[in-house]
C-alpha cells in the first residue's frame, strides 16, 4: 500500500505532524505564488451548514480566494444518496449552502460553485480510479467505517467507494490544494495515491494534491463530540439569534461551578469555551478564567452572545441573498457550466492517456 494505514496510530500522528509542517510551508508559497494553485473543497448537502463547516473550511476558502487562488466548491449531492432521509431535502440543502457561501464571502465571479450531479463527466473518472484501489484500502478508510457504523445499515457500494468519489471530485479539475480538517487527511492521501498510480500506469495527467490544514481543524459540537448534523449537536448558520440561544442553553454541562478548560474530563464545558473562543478570537483558558465561578449558566450566556455577535452580519447578508432565489439559482447554473467544461477537458485527456479515443 502506498500510504500509511489509518489503523496505525503512530503513522497517523506522524502524518498529522508532517502535514502541519507542510501546511506552514504551503501558506508561505501560496502568499507569494497563488497562481500555482487550484483549490477544490466542498460538502455533502445532507442538511444546513454549521459552525464546524464555517470555521473548519468556509472561512479558509474565502481567505484563499482573496489571495487570488482559483477556487472550486463542490456540493456533492450524489453522495447524499447514501442517506435515505437527507435525500428528500437535497435541493433545499444545496441552495441553503450556496446562500451561506455567498454570505460568508465567496464571490461567484472568482469561485466556481457547482453540484456533483450536474457534471456527469466527473463520474466517468470513477471507473479508471476504482481500478487503481483495492477493496481493503477502501474498508480501511476511517470515514467509511464511521459512516457505516452511524447508519446502522448494510454497507452500500456507494458508501464503500465514497473516498474514490472524493478523489474524482478533486482531480476532475486538477485541483492541487485541498483545505481540510484533521479527520479528512486520509481522503487527501488516498486521492494522492490514485493520482500517483494513474500517472505511473498511463502517463502524467494529474497533480498530487496537497492538504492544507485549516486554522480550526477540529470544531466540537455543543456536547463535546465532533460537530455533526447526525449528532444533533450543531449550531447551524441558518439559525436565528433566538434559536442559537436556545440551542446553547440545552448544551450538556456538569455540576462543577468553576469553569475550566479540560476536553477529556469536561467535554461540554470545553466545547462551549472553544465555540466562544473561535467567535471572539481568544483562547479557551483565558475565557475560562474570565467566567471563573460564574458556572455553566454564565458560560452559556457568554457563548451565545459571542456566536450571535460574530454572525450578525452573516445573517443580514444571508437574508438579503435568500430574498433573491433567482440569483442563487443562477450562481449554481453558471458554476455547473464551468465545472462541466473542466471535466470534459480532463476526461478527454484521460481517454487519450488510456488509449480509449475512437
Amino acid at each position: 500500500m502506498d500510504s500509511c494505514s489509518p489503523q496505525n496510530r503512530s503513522c497517523i500522528v506522524d502524518s498529522f505532524e508532517s502535514t502541519l509542517r507542510r501546511s506552514a510551508e504551503l501558506n508561505v508559497d501560496i502568499a507569494s505564488n497563488p497562481e500555482r494553485y487550484r483549490l477544490i473543497s466542498g460538502e455533502r448537502p445532507t442538511g444546513s451548514l454549521h459552525l464546524g463547516h464555517y470555521f473548519g473550511t468556509i472561512i479558509e476558502r474565502v481567505r484563499l480566494q482573496a489571495l487570488g487562488i482559483e477556487t472550486f466548491v463542490i456540493l456533492a449531492d450524489y453522495q447524499v444518496i447514501a442517506d435515505r432521509d437527507a435525500i428528500r431535502r437535497v435541493r433545499e440543502n444545496v441552495y441553503s449552502a450556496v446562500i451561506d457561501y455567498l454570505a460568508a464571502g465567496l464571490d461567484p465571479h472568482c469561485s466556481t460553485i457547482f453540484t456533483h450531479s450536474a457534471v456527469p463527466e466527473l463520474n466517468q473518472l470513477m471507473l479508471p480510479f476504482l481500478s487503481l484501489i483495492t477493496e481493503a484500502e477502501l474498508h480501511r478508510n476511517p470515514t467509511v467505517k464511521a459512516e457505516h457504523d452511524a447508519s446502522g445499515r448494510a454497507l452500500s457500494g456507494l458508501l464503500l467507494t465514497y473516498p474514490v468519489h472524493q478523489a474524482a471530485d478533486v482531480l476532475f479539475c486538477k485541483g492541487n490544494l485541498v483545505p481540510v480538517g484533521k479527520d479528512n487527511l486520509p481522503h487527501v492521501e488516498l486521492t494522492r495515491v490514485i493520482a500517483r498510480r494513474f500517472n505511473d500506469r498511463y502517463g502524467r495527467v494529474f497533480p498530487e494534491p496537497q492538504a492544507l490544514l485549516t486554522s480550526a481543524p477540529e470544531v466540537p459540537g455543543i456536547d463535546g463530540r465532533k460537530m455533526s448534523k447526525s449528532y444533533g449537536n450543531a449550531i447551524s448558520l441558518s439559525m436565528t439569534a433566538d434559536q442559537t440561544v436556545k440551542m446553547i442553553r440545552k448544551a450538556p454541562t456538569d455540576s462543577e461551578r468553576t469553569i475550566t478548560f479540560d476536553r477529556a474530563n469536561r467535554p461540554g464545558i470545553s466545547a462551549l469555551l472553544t465555540t466562544a473562543a473561535l467567535c471572539l478570537g481568544r483562547d479557551e483558558e483565558s475565557l475560562a478564567a474570565e467566567v471563573g465561578n460564574g458556572g455553566a449558566r454564565a458560560l452559556k450566556e457568554l457563548t451565545a452572545t459571542a456566536v450571535n455577535e460574530y454572525f450578525a452580519g452573516h445573517r443580514i447578508r444571508r437574508n438579503e441573498i435568500a430574498a433573491d432565489p433567482g440569483f442563487v439559482h443562477g450562481v449554481v447554473r453558471a458554476g455547473n457550466t464551468r465545472a462541466s467544461e473542466f471535466a470534459r477537458r480532463t476526461l478527454d485527456e484521460v481517454r487519450r492517456a488510456m488509449g480509449t479515443t475512437y
